[in-house]
């Protein structure tokens, strides 16, 4: 079996409208071009992972129970357009705590690489945020930071492998840079 080239991808401000400390699974918003990014990059052999910092659980903002409903709903919707994600890996750690499954440290992303024989060489990791790209280099992944929340200048952590403005301009570099 071959190993996989897999699409690692921050959940809120990527995917989905960051609602900040999202706790209801009625009140998902998907940002625009992500089902057709990720049809086309499932076209290309890609396969996705979500990995997401969730400090709002240890805070008591976020119900670990709405968390997983959040999940099987993201699953279902992206379901309806073909495609499926290997896994959702969640880091419930305040910021402070600094644990290593919580990014930038790449612990989620180490536990998908490791979960599901994944080609590091070919993979990438994509946020917005520079968390996001920094857990994607400690992994050896290839980065694209998506703009919008924070500006990758102002980082303290090196620059990304591309910066996008849009998800519809995350899959075309990446496409292109096969």
């Amino acid at each position: 079996m071959s190993q996989k080239k897999v699409v690692f991808l921050d959940r809120d401000g990527t995917l989905i409208v960051d609602k900040i400390y999202l706790n209801d699974p009625n009140n998902i918003e998907y940002l625009p071009g992500v089902f057709e990014g990720l049809e086309q990059l499932k076209e290309a052999g890609f396969h996705f992972i979500v990995v997401t910092n969730q400090s709002g659980v240890p805070r008591g903002l976020v119900d670990i129970d709405n968390l997983h409903q959040i999940h099987i709903n993201i699953r279902e919707d992206f379901k309806k357009h073909g495609v499926e994600f290997l896994n959702f890996y969640y880091a419930p750690y305040l910021v402070e705590s600094n644990h290593e499954m919580r990014k930038p440290n790449p612990g989620m992303l180490q536990a998908g690489i490791n979960d599901f024989d994944v080609d590091v060489s070919k993979s990438w990791m994509v946020g917005d945020r520079m968390t996001d790209v920094e857990a994607g280099k400690r992994a050896e992944l290839q980065t694209v930071f998506m703009t919008g929340t924070e500006d990758p200048e102002e980082s303290q952590f090196d620059p990304p492998t591309s910066v996008a403005n849009s998800f519809s301009e995350v899959v075309q570099f990446i496409l292109k840079s096969q």
